[in-house]
Parts: C-alpha cells; sequence; structure tokens
C-alpha cells in the first residue's frame, strides 16, 4: 500500500517532468486553469441555488465526482492550449533554453500541486469514502506528512476572496504577456 503523500510527491513529478517538455508558457495557462476549475466550483456551489441543492443532496461520493469533473474538464482544455504562432516567434516564448525547461518544470510542480492536491482535498473533506483509500493515520509518519500537507491544499487557501483575486491576476497576466 502507498501513502498518500508519497502518491503526491509521485504526481507532482510528473507533473514537472510534463511541465519540463511543454514550456513555461503553456504551463503557466494550465495554472491558470487550476485557478480557473476551483473558481467555477466555489461560484457554482455558492451562488447557483440548483447545484447546491444538488451536491446538498447527493451522496458524499457524487460531490467529490462533480467537483472532480469540473475542476478536470477545465484543466484538460487548459492544457490543449492551441500552438499559437507568437510562441514561436516570440523570444520569450523559445522552448530551446535551459531557462525555459527549468522553469516549466517548476511550474508544472506547481501544477501537479494544485491539480493533484485540489481532488485530495475534496477526497479528504469528504472522509475518504472509497474502499481504496485510508484516512491518513495521526501518529504514524507518514501519516503525520500526509497531515501536514493537507493543509497545505489549494482548497484550503484559495477560498473567497482569495479566489477572486488570483482569477483577477492571471486575467491581468493573460492580458499583459500574452496578449
Amino acid at each position: 500500500m502507498i501513502s498518500l503523500a508519497v502518491l503526491f510527491y509521485i504526481f507532482i513529478f510528473v507533473f514537472a517532468l510534463i511541465g519540463a517538455i511543454r514550456g513555461w508558457a503553456k504551463e503557466v495557462i494550465a495554472t491558470f486553469s487550476v485557478f480557473l476549475g476551483l473558481y467555477i466550483i466555489t461560484v457554482l456551489q455558492s451562488y447557483v441555488p440548483a447545484v447546491e441543492a444538488y451536491l446538498e443532496n447527493s451522496p458524499i461520493t457524487t460531490q467529490i465526482g462533480f467537483r472532480s469533473i469540473v475542476l478536470g474538464l477545465i484543466v484538460f482544455c487548459g492544457y490543449q492550449t492551441p500552438n499559437l504562432p507568437m510562441f514561436g516567434q516570440n523570444q520569450h516564448f523559445r522552448r530551446d533554453r535551459m531557462q525555459d525547461l527549468i522553469l516549466g518544470f517548476m511550474i508544472g510542480a506547481v501544477n501537479g500541486f494544485m491539480i493533484f492536491g485540489s481532488i485530495w482535498y475534496f477526497i479528504h473533506q469528504a472522509n475518504y469514502p472509497y474502499s481504496f483509500m485510508f484516512a491518513p493515520i495521526a501518529g504514524t509518519p507518514a501519516g503525520e506528512a500526509a497531515l501536514q500537507l493537507i493543509q497545505l491544499l489549494p482548497p484550503t487557501w484559495l477560498v473567497t476572496p482569495f479566489i477572486y483575486f488570483a482569477i483577477a491576476l492571471s486575467f491581468m497576466f493573460v492580458l499583459v504577456v500574452f496578449i
């Protein structure tokens, strides 16, 4: 059996490798898609009565599935960035430099943290309802490491109003840098 904290670090490393391959510009767009996914979940749960009623009357696994699917769809769209001509023409977006590889690696790691961390938070918030997954056991080294990580996961600090600021800064960054 593998600890969720170890699996968390494995996903961060895999996403970091993906980021190194894709480049920093595309990874920044993917990061913003995570912000957008968490923003949409927050808005739907808080301001759309039909979604709020649906989630309140649904089993806990359906709630996890809803949040994970919304986040997953938005992130999938963020990772499907088109091959824009400006990426190839602009010297800042070229992928042949070592800085781009390192920056892509780091931003990819942040994306892994944001994506897998959000899904882990949804499962933790629901008290681990799946039979194949167990809650971290306090008092054990692996359990303590996992419990410390849970306090740092994105949905714990990207709450209202911080998620609104994250979306505004993301939009401003896209306008200034990419357009």
